[in-house]
């Protein structure tokens, strides 16, 4: 039995997330029948993490266990023909240890958030960004953000269906920064909550367009209450950028 690694890009849209779901179609599920098409192996994909519905993924790490044996590149390029025509694509594929583990090994992992401020609706990047018209005010959001950076409870920022058992969470960066008409957030941390990073970049939305002051961001922090936040943002424009491991 081998262990490999991959590292998958995908287009979150036509899934009803990363993990494999009863009424309707999933990443994990495209990829672990991909999988037995070329084995005849059944399969279970881990993952570093777990995407919602529409929101997608430039580099998610998980791993499948393989009895037969195959050359990683030929692997990665097997299961590339097998998931045409969805929008799923292996970019990297290596063997690892047996005591390896695409989630319980992680020991960080990357989000970006993308916005589009401008008047003009989106074209190429309609469903692949949050789209806001009115002007956003980044460096304020930038401010406001740093209230929720470092070892919080963050209950006003986590779905009332989160699994986790412990709502305190680290957040080692949530960074705010406009290039031309992107607005972009950057979110790092272990670990991260259900709706999690969503939660905020609404929040902070709300601070960009002049309807929250910046220190209000703090104050519904605090206040450890759902009730409390203003927005959650649409999955769209989220992406989860990369899975940290130790070296």
């Amino acid at each position: 039995m081998t262990r490999y690694a991959i590292t998958l890009e995908f287009d979150g849209a036509p899934f009803f997330g990363l993990q494999r779901q009863s009424h309707g179609p999933s990443v994990q599920q495209c990829v672990e029948e991909a999988v037995l098409a070329i084995t005849g192996e059944e399969v279970r994909m881990h993952s570093a993490g777990r995407t919602d519905s529409g929101v997608h993924a430039l580099g998610m790490v998980s791993h499948v266990d393989i009895e037969k044996d195959f050359d990683p590149f030929r692997l990665s390029e097997a299961l590339n023909a097998r998931l045409r025509p969805d929008p799923i694509a292996v970019i990297h594929c290596e063997v690892k240890p047996d005591d390896w583990h695409a989630r319980f090994s992680c020991i960080g992992r990357a989000y970006e958030y993308r916005i589009v401020n401008r008047r003009a609706p989106l074209t190429l990047e309609r469903g692949k960004a949050w789209h806001i018209p009115r002007p956003l005010d980044a460096e304020a959001m930038h401010a406001a953000a740093q209230h929720l950076v470092g070892l919080h409870d963050f209950t006003t920022f986590r779905s009332v269906h989160c699994q986790a058992n412990d709502p305190v969470k680290t957040l080692d960066r949530l960074d705010v920064s406009r290039e031309g008409d992107h607005v972009l957030v950057r979110a790092e941390a272990r670990s991260f909550l259900h709706h999690q990073v969503r939660s905020m970049v609404g929040t902070l939305s709300l601070v960009g367009l002049g309807q929250w002051e910046v220190d209000h961001v703090r104050e519904v922090l605090e206040a450890k209450d759902r009730q409390q936040l203003g927005l959650n943002a649409p999955p769209d424009g989220l992406y989860f950028v990369r899975a940290l491991y130790p070296c």
